[in-house]
């Protein structure tokens, strides 16, 4: 069985990171502190520039939920157009109704946009209602992936639920494993049936700023805004020798 590791990058530099660690793919994101927005076509541009991996784009317009408004949907496709024209190899989507289901028809919509495009479905899949229902509506629309933690805060603990998706996905579609992936777990993981794994391998970079003008946070409170992280090539290698010895 073929093992995949897709790395969550938010920069150029931790793309190239990922990549010299031996990453297969990246999903692009913005703010990947508050879970991952849409990236600015800017980054897109310059990562599949600087990069020669597959590249899938995050379009998420908000930190929150995943019921989305008229114009929130309406960006989205729009973004997948703008995707295709910067050259990225995917879309990373997901939608749901206020009832908790997927948001079928909008999703359907996406699938026609980015035809042709690779196709994953977000972590919106851990808060639907009917994990079984939205896999075989994922199925039904054309995804090709789904990014999920089986439905808890981490993948470890979602070990059963993962193993369950996937012996329900029967090769029709991939169960992507992320939240809380690393190297130390991978092969636990990989017992359950999971052979794609995803995760940022973050680690902290200390801020060039000499001059810090402390106590004034400009975004979250919580954030040390004087640490970067960006993704350490030597835990993608180490991710790599893992799946390579599976």
């Amino acid at each position: 069985m073929k093992h995949l590791l897709e790395i969550c990058v938010d920069s150029v530099e931790s793309a190239q990171n990922a990549q010299q660690g031996g990453a297969d793919r990246l999903e692009l994101c913005s703010n990947l502190i508050i879970g991952g927005t849409t990236p600015d076509p800017a980054l897109i541009r310059l990562v599949k520039r600087e990069v020669n991996i597959p590249v899938r784009v995050l379009l998420r317009p908000r930190f929150g939920d995943f019921c989305f408004t008229d114009y929130e949907k309406e960006m989205q496709l729009m973004q997948i157009e703008q995707c295709r024209q910067l050259g990225a190899d995917g879309v990373v989507v997901g939608a749901l109704l206020p009832d908790g289901n997927l948001d079928e028809e909008f999703l359907r919509a996406c699938a026609a946009a980015a035809k042709g495009m690779g196709l994953t479905m977000h972590r919106a899949f851990d808060v639907c209602a009917d994990a079984e229902r939205a896999l075989e509506t994922a199925v039904s629309i054309g995804f090709d992936t789904i990014l999920t933690s089986g439905q808890a805060a981490k993948a470890p603990a979602g070990k059963d639920c993962l193993a369950k998706l996937c012996r329900q996905a029967e090769g029709r579609i991939t169960i992507m494993a992320g939240s809380g992936v690393n190297p130390d777990n991978m092969p636990n993981l990989a017992k359950a049936g999971i052979c794609t794994f995803h995760f940022s391998a973050k680690k902290c970079a200390e801020s060039p700023m000499q001059y810090r003008a402390e106590g004034i946070p400009m975004g979250l409170p919580v954030a040390d805004e004087y640490l970067r992280e960006y993704t350490d090539a030597s835990e993608v290698a180490r991710a790599k020798k893992v799946l390579s010895e599976l």
